[in-house]
């Protein structure tokens, strides 16, 4: 029997990822897919829904709903986690906390990030010894919980002897706007899974450095045809001086480290901030999903980001369960692929997806003007690791002092008192 548990269940996003398992159900035979969740009345509404698609299809397998985690776990051969500690209201007060400060306030960058891991880190851990103590042996855990690349350096620390990856969409969005313009630029059709992008750094900090179909490299006209576009915007994404000198596509989430004090202008045009607009969006979805004659997934979902999300999950687990071999960019201890870089170190990057394991793929390191971002924030990951385990106050305080977009030396304690007093009922480990 093939189980698979999706903890945090209750999410919006969870009808695409039901889409997803009965598209591939010919080569990934799920029996039962539990859907865990806290709110009970939201995952009642999710479940609901989750189980009339099934229905819709001839009901191929069991959508079984759940408060237990550990019952969730049970036998599991995977645990995807997809949670909010918190809820929307969490990410609303991190947007917040960094306007209040004159910082960024994004939910996985910079304070507002670090909110976010200092609360995440430990409940994903404690899924973690489930999973050693209740799933199938060898049972893999998918995190796609932000910061997911922060998370998954927690857990290659702290619960190593459970595999996990960390997974985001933003790869798989860039590969798949790479493909619109080159199918654009030839007026031919290109196959996805033909084609590999080379991608590199931290989640939410990587840089796009390579482009084959069936092997081939098509980088130099990609990078060549981005510049020229960018050089013909009215408000380009990036300014083109930037791009020639890097011959890379700088991941979006890099706006707020190149371009602060335009992200900072932004924030101050709130509300709605981000939170707020998704909360409004959810209260939509959630009344969608509560008809009872819905049986496929709204249009409004489109309105809640994760593009792809239901694609990148379901083929990581359909290439891991049999056994393809594929290449795909995750979030993985780097453990001497790069090997100029620190080996525990967990990275975003292509790596090698089969049976026995996930391997990254051996890569050369980044340029030293990105490699000087990435150590900065690998540091400030590592502190919010020892923070987050430990309740470690001096460590938190760290971890803001070395973020690049973090407050100045004399205004770290007054955000570190706000930040754990903000999020106080969820970091018991710092009010011991």
């Amino acid at each position: 029997m093939l189980k698979v548990a999706v903890i945090g269940g209750g999410s919006t996003y969870t009808p695409e990822l039901i889409n997803g398992f009965l598209a591939r159900l010919d080569k990934f035979p799920v029996n039962e897919l539990w859907l865990m969740d806290i709110d009970k009345e939201r995952l009642d509404i999710v479940g609901g829904f989750a189980q009339r698609m099934v229905a819709a299809k001839g009901s191929p397998f069991k959508v079984i709903l759940t408060t237990d985690q550990r019952a969730a776990v049970k036998d599991a051969d995977y645990v995807t986690t997809q949670l909010r500690v918190g809820h929307m209201e969490a990410r609303k007060r991190d947007e917040y906390l960094g306007l209040r400060h004159g910082l960024i306030g994004q939910e996985t960058t910079g304070v507002g990030g670090m909110g976010k891991a200092l609360r995440t880190i430990p409940v994903i851990l404690k899924i973690a010894k489930d999973m050693q103590e209740l799933a199938k042996p060898g049972a893999m855990l998918v995190n796609f919980t932000n910061p997911a690349g922060l998370v998954t350096q927690a857990l290659s620390q702290y619960a190593s002897e459970t595999p996990a990856v960390g997974v985001c969409n933003v790869p798989i969005t860039a590969k798949m706007k790479i493909i619109e313009g080159l199918e654009q630029a030839t007026g031919q059709k290109i196959d996805a899974e033909r084609a590999e992008l080379k991608t590199l750094g931290l989640n939410h900090l990587s840089w796009h450095r390579g482009f084959t179909i069936d092997g081939e490299d098509v980088w130099p006209q990609v990078i060549q045809a981005y510049i020229e576009k960018l050089k013909t915007e009215e408000h380009p994404e990036w300014d083109s001086r930037t791009i020639e000198v890097l011959r890379m596509m700088p991941n979006y989430y890099l706006q707020y480290f190149y371009h602060t004090d335009k992200k900072l202008k932004e924030q101050e045009k709130w509300p709605p901030s981000r939170a707020e607009e998704v909360i409004e969006v959810e209260k939509e979805l959630l009344r969608d999903y509560s008809d009872p004659n819905l049986n496929e997934p709204p249009a409004g979902l489109m309105k809640r980001g994760g593009a792809y999300y239901s694609t990148v999950a379901t083929q990581l687990l359909n290439a891991h369960y049999n056994d393809l071999g594929e290449t795909h960019v995750v979030n993985i201890k780097n453990n001497g692929a790069v090997k100029e870089w620190p080996a525990e170190w967990v990275l975003e990057m292509p790596s090698l997806v089969k049976k026995s394991g996930i391997t990254p793929i051996a890569a050369d390191p980044l340029p030293a003007s990105c490699f000087g971002l990435i150590a900065a924030i690998k540091a400030y990951e590592l502190l919010t690791v020892e923070a987050a385990v430990h309740g470690d106050r001096d460590a938190a305080y760290q971890a803001l002092l070395v973020h690049p977009i973090g407050p100045k030396a004399d205004k770290v304690q007054k955000v570190l008192d706000d930040m754990l007093e903000t999020h106080r009922e969820h970091l018991p480990q710092f009010f011991k």
